[in-house]
């Protein structure tokens, strides 16, 4: 099998070289261009396995690439961790909502930047075995999809419509990011309506009910919530 290959796109060459020399340095074959049509244009040809897209890009900005290339069935697949320089939670929640599956704020250290790529790669592939998986283990819980139960070292737990379907949606991609919306437009609860508000209270269920293990929902302060992939 070949090395992943990153598509990096930012208008600042500095960076660019940056993320090249190091990425290329872990082995990536890397492949950079500093415009947000040049990074649709490239995506499709290339299939890259990842991509970094600043959003402060000239012509087509990096939030209007992102919603491109997920409205694509061609790159709708590939896993996009946005560069910001911003640290506007309204960015950042934009980002994600319109697809994106990380983040990194500006500046960013070359280990950071690793670090989230080897992340999301896996998730990735995590997630296609998850996807015909029954069932979910994380840590100390199990998760059935199937039956519908969820154990926690081997005791049942007696989890809601909504709660279930919270705890699958995060354990099923640990590491993701969610915002309350995209955990909206994700479930549909029987047992009352779910709103982003109700999220909240679903979370704080969760966590009551996970007891010791509650800490594997983590807070992103502004943004949502995602399962620890630790």
């Amino acid at each position: 099998m070949g090395a992943k290959r990153i598509l990096a796109v930012d208008d600042e060459p500095d960076i660019l070289d940056i993320l090249r020399y190091n990425l290329k340095r872990e082995g990536y074959d890397v492949v950079t261009v500093s415009s947000g049509e040049d990074c649709l244009k490239k995506a499709e040809q290339l299939q890259p396995d990842l991509i970094l897209l600043d959003l402060m890009l000239p012509g087509i900005d990096g939030l209007s690439a992102c919603k491109k290339l997920k409205a694509d069935k061609k790159t709708s697949h590939i896993p996009v961790i946005m560069l910001t320089a911003k640290g506007d939670e309204s960015d950042i929640v934009t980002g994600l909502e319109l697809g994106a599956d990380d983040y990194i704020t500006k500046p960013f250290s070359s280990k950071v930047v690793s670090a989230r790529v080897k992340a999301a790669l896996r998730r990735t592939e995590d997630s296609k075995d998850n996807e015909s998986s029954e069932v979910i283990i994380q840590g100390a819980v199990e998760l059935n999809t199937i039956t519908r139960s969820v154990r926690l070292s081997g005791t049942e737990l007696k989890l809601t419509f909504s709660e279930f379907e919270v705890l699958r949606l995060l354990s099923s991609h640990p590491g993701w990011v969610y915002t309350r919306s995209q955990i909206v437009n994700k479930i549909k609860g029987d047992d009352y309506p779910v709103t982003e508000r109700a999220i909240d209270v679903q979370i704080v269920g969760l966590r009551k009910k996970l007891g010791e293990s509650s800490s594997l929902i983590e807070t992103i302060r502004g943004v949502g919530y995602r399962f620890s992939n630790t």
